[in-house]
C-alpha cells in the first residue's frame, strides 16, 4: 500500500558557487577594472563569513533540530538554589559566580522563549472557488515538510474510490488532525485523482512543492476511544520490513530485534500495529505485524526439528559430563547446591535410563508461538521477596563456577535449592543439607502431584528439584540461585517466582580452544567421580547446545553474559544482580496482579 511521503532535494554549496563566480564571469567582463571589482567584491572577508553563517544554518536546518527543555532558567535557579544550601567549594563558588551574571541569565531566557515558539509555516488562504453545492466536500491545506505525510491509500475494491487507509500515529497527517481513516481523496493539487492508481498519486505529491490541498469526502466513522500508547510489549523474533513482502508500505515498517520493548500507538488495524521504540522521542510510530496475525504466520511455517547431529567417535570410553556435581566447599562439606542439573550420559543411555522430566499440563503442553509478550516496568520494593534467577547453559560452559563464585561471595544473601533424592543417605551426608531423602511411594506422589521443576532417574534413583525447595530459599529473605534445563523456565514464569533468567554462553570454539586447554569436565563411572580434559567434542557439543537453546527458549532470556573470561563474566553477572535489587526491569503485565 503506497505512503503518502514528502522530500526535499540537495542544494549546491553558496559558499562554493561564490567562490567561482569570478572566474565564470571573466570572459564576460570587458574591463580590467570591473573585474577587479569583482574579485574585490566576491572575496570579501565578511561576505565569506556571512555566507559560512548562511551555509551551518542550513545544515543545521536540515537536520531539523529540536530543543530538549524549554526551561532553561528554571533549571539554572534550581541548580543554584540546591548548590547554595551545600558546603562551598571553588568549583561550586565558580559556577554559582557564572549563573548569576546576567548575561548569561539573559541567554538562558532567549533560550526558552526560542524553544517554547512555533516556527511552523503559515499556510495560505483557502481558494475562492470552492463549489457552494459540494457542502460534504473538505479542502484541507498541508504544508510539504522533509518527514512523511503519514498516511497510507488503497482503492476501495468496490467502489473503486481512492480512500485513506491508515493514519500513521505521530506523522504529520495525525498531528493536523484533518485527515482520518477512511475519507474520500478526491483532489491532489487541483488534479483529480479519478481513475488514477495510488501510485499515480504518490508520484503527484513527489512533484508538489510548498503546501498541498487535498479536497476529500469525510469519512462518517466516528473516532473511538481507545488506549493507544499505553500497551508496551516485548518483542520474542527479529523483525525487518523490508524483507516482509506482506506489509502494505516498506517505507512506514518499524524493525525491531528480538528482546527490544514496543510502544504500541495503534491497534485499530488487525493484522498491522503501529508502534515505536521504548523511550524513542521521535513520535512517529511505525508499521509492525498484529500479535494474531504474526502468530498465523508463524504456525503456517513448515516446522524446523533443531535436532544436535551426532558424531561418530573412536573413542569408545568417551563419557559425557556427570548428572550431579559434588564439589567439596571451604568447610569439607560437599556442597549439593553447586551440583549441575540432570545430564544423561551418551555411553549409558540405556543402563542408567537417567532423563529429564517435567509436570505435564495442557497449559505447558501448547506449542510457544514467540511473538510478542505484553509487559510492564517493575521494580522490587523493599518488603517484597526477590526475584528467583534461572541460570542456564550448555555443559561445561562454566556455570556452575559463576554460581558458585555468587554464592560464596555472600552466602547470607544468596541461597540454592537442597534436591530431593531416593537413593540411601551416605556417611557424614545430613537430611536437608546435601540432599532431602524420601521414599519412591513419596518421591512418585509428589511427580504425580507436579511438584518438581525437574526430576530424573540415575541408576535406579530419583533425582529432583521441587517447587517448595525455592520458596523454602525465598522465605528466608535469601536470592535464590537456580539452574535448570532451559524448558522448564516456563513452569516458573509466574506472578509467585517472577524469575529473571540469564543465559551463560559460550565464546567461540577458538576461544574455547584457547581459555580452556587445560581445563577438566568432571565426569562419572559406576559412584566414582574422575574429571578428564576438554576435547575437541567436547567444544563442538558445547556450541552446538547453546545454538539450540537460543534457537528454542532465546525468548525467555532476559540476559546473555559470554563466558569468555571467569572474571569478566562473574563481574557482568554480579553487576546485573545487583541491579535487579534497585533498578525497574519489564516483567510480563501479568506479573503485577496476583
Amino acid at each position: 500500500m503506497p505512503a503518502l511521503s514528502t522530500g526535499a532535494g540537495s542544494d549546491t554549496g553558496l559558499y562554493e558557487l561564490l567562490a567561482t563566480l569570478p572566474a565564470q564571469l571573466q570572459p564576460h567582463v570587458d574591463s580590467q577594472e570591473d573585474l577587479t571589482f569583482l574579485w574585490d567584491m566576491f572575496g570579501e572577508k565578511s561576505l565569506h563569513s556571512l555566507v559560512k553563517i548562511h551555509e551551518k544554518l542550513h545544515y543545521y536546518e536540515k537536520e531539523n533540530p529540536q530543543p530538549i527543555i524549554h526551561s532553561a532558567t528554571a533549571l539554572a535557579d534550581d541548580l543554584a538554589e540546591e548548590l547554595q544550601s551545600r558546603p562551598l567549594n571553588s568549583e561550586i563558588r565558580e559556577l554559582l559566580k557564572l549563573l548569576s551574571k546576567p548575561n548569561l541569565k539573559a541567554l538562558l531566557s532567549v533560550h526558552d522563549t526560542v524553544a517554547l515558539k512555533s516556527y511552523d509555516p503559515v499556510l495560505p488562504p483557502m481558494p475562492d472557488d470552492i463549489d457552494d453545492d459540494e457542502d460534504s466536500v473538505k479542502i484541507i491545506r498541508l504544508v510539504k515538510n522533509r518527514e512523511p505525510l503519514g498516511a497510507t491509500i488503497k482503492k476501495d475494491e468496490s467502489t473503486g474510490a481512492i480512500v485513506v487507509a491508515r493514519i500513521m500515529r505521530g506523522g504529520a497527517a495525525d498531528r493536523s488532525g484533518l485527515i482520518h481513516v477512511g475519507d474520500e481523496l478526491r483532489e491532489v493539487n487541483g488534479i483529480s485523482v479519478e481513475d488514477k492508481k495510488p501510485e499515480e498519486i504518490i508520484h503527484i505529491l513527489a512533484q508538489s512543492q510548498g503546501a498541498i490541498t487535498f479536497k476529500i469526502i469525510p469519512s462518517i466513522k466516528e473516532d473511538s476511544p481507545n488506549n493507544d500508547g499505553k500497551m508496551f510489549v516485548k518483542a520474542l523474533f527479529d523483525y525487518y520490513p523490508n524483507e516482509d513482502k506482506a506489509i502494505p508500505c516498506k517505507e512506514a515498517g518499524l524493525a525491531f530485534r528480538k528482546g527490544d520493548v514496543l510502544q504500541i500507538m495503534s491497534q485499530d488495524d488487525a493484522t498491522w500495529w503501529q508502534a515505536k521504540h521504548e523511550g524513542d522521542a521521535n513520535p512517529r510510530a511505525g508499521l509492525i505485524p498484529s500479535k494474531q496475525f504474526q502468530e498465523r504466520r508463524f504456525a503456517l511455517r513448515k516446522p524446523v526439528v533443531m535436532t544436535q547431529p551426532q558424531k561418530v567417535s573412536n573413542r569408545k570410553s568417551y563419557e559425557e559430563t556427570v548428572e550431579y556435581e559434588e564439589i567439596e566447599g571451604a568447610d569439607g562439606r560437599e556442597k549439593a547446591g553447586f551440583r549441575r542439573s540432570f545430564r544423561l550420559s551418551r555411553k549409558d543411555k540405556k543402563t542408567n535410563k537417567f532423563m529429564y522430566e517435567c509436570k505435564k499440563s495442557d497449559q505447558y503442553d501448547t506449542a510457544d508461538v514467540p511473538t510478542f509478550e505484553e509487559v510492564a516496568a517493575y521494580r522490587r520494593l523493599a518488603n517484597e521477596r526477590y526475584r528467583l534467577i534461572v541460570l542456564v547453559g550448555p555443559v561445561g560452559v562454566g556455570l556452575n563456577e559463576l554460581k558458585r563464585k555468587v554464592l560464596l561471595g555472600d552466602t547470607q544473601h544468596y541461597g540454592v535449592t537442597v534436591p530431593h533424592t531416593t537413593r540411601g543417605k551416605r556417611n557424614q551426608e545430613c537430611d536437608g543439607v546435601e540432599y532431602i531423602f524420601i521414599s519412591k511411594h513419596l518421591f512418585e506422589a509428589d511427580i504425580h502431584n507436579n511438584k518438581f521443576i525437574e526430576y530424573g532417574e540415575y541408576k535406579n534413583n530419583y533425582y529432583g528439584t521441587s517447587i517448595d525447595s525455592v520458596r523454602s530459599v525465598l522465605a528466608k529473605n535469601k536470592v535464590c540461585l537456580l539452574d535448570i534445563q532451559p524448558h522448564s523456565i516456563k513452569h516458573l514464569r509466574t506472578y509467585e517466582f517472577k524469575p529473571f533468567v540469564i543465559f551463560i554462553k559460550p565464546p567461540s570454539i577458538e576461544r574455547l580452544r584457547e581459555t580452556r586447554k587445560n581445563a577438566k569436565v568432571i565426569s562419572s563411572k559406576d559412584e566414582r567421580v574422575s574429571s578428564k580434559l576438554f576435547t575437541e567434542e567436547d567444544f563442538e557439543e558445547m556450541i552446538r547446545s547453546a545454538q539450540v537453546m537460543e534457537t528454542q527458549y532465546g525468548h525467555y532470556f532476559d540476559r546473555t553474559i559470554v563466558n569468555d573470561d571467569l572474571t569478566t563474566a562473574y563481574n557482568e553477572l554480579k553487576s546485573t544482580l545487583d541491579r535487579l535489587e534497585t533498578d525497574s526491569f519489564w516483567v510480563p503485565v501479568s506479573w503485577l496482579h496476583s
